[in-house]
């Protein structure tokens, strides 16, 4: 009888442990985490440059170009055929350099984020280890938690770790 009743209260003490459980809301997280706002304005900053940059270039060319149809009309047909060829190589390399210069600006940008994001998944896990937590789900737009309570809501706890790390 006794291992009986024993049996029952550590069943009941087995069935009462719960396990805790806490969201981010991604969304804001990002959106708050100046890390990721400083990435965002100089990608920003960056890609306005570039954009310059070709805008120059372009116009550069056009002119170079509109200069070459006003030249080619006084020369002989086969010789305007061959440096029109020779403009169009240059049109071609021109662009494909931009292309790579573009490229890479992307590449430099999603590294960044991708770096970004690894760091916020660390230190959520870090949070949750030092919390207690067996569960930290995602939420905002496209994460799997519909309702939270908002005291199990860690997301600000979390951002001002990320920012206060940041400052450092």
């Amino acid at each position: 009888m006794k291992k009986l009743v024993l049996a029952l209260v550590l069943i009941g003490a087995i069935s009462c442990q719960q396990e805790k459980i806490a969201f981010v809301d991604n969304v804001k997280l990002m959106d708050t985490y100046q890390e990721k706002v400083d990435i965002e304005a100089k990608f920003k900053t960056r890609t306005e440059t570039f954009g310059k940059k070709r805008d120059s270039i372009s116009q550069a060319f056009q002119m170079e170009a509109q200069a070459f149809q006003a030249k080619a009309q006084k020369m002989a047909q086969a010789k305007a055929q061959e440096e029109y060829g020779q403009l169009q190589q240059r049109s071609q390399f021109i662009g494909q350099q931009l292309q790579q210069e573009e490229q890479q600006l992307q590449m430099l940008g999603q590294t960044e984020m991708d770096s970004l994001v690894s760091k916020v998944k660390k230190e959520i896990k870090a949070y949750g280890e030092s919390n207690g937590y067996s569960f930290i789900l995602t939420g905002g737009d496209g994460g799997s938690v519909l309702y939270g309570k908002e005291a199990n809501n860690v997301t600000d706890a979390i951002v001002k770790i990320l920012n206060d790390n940041y400052k450092k």
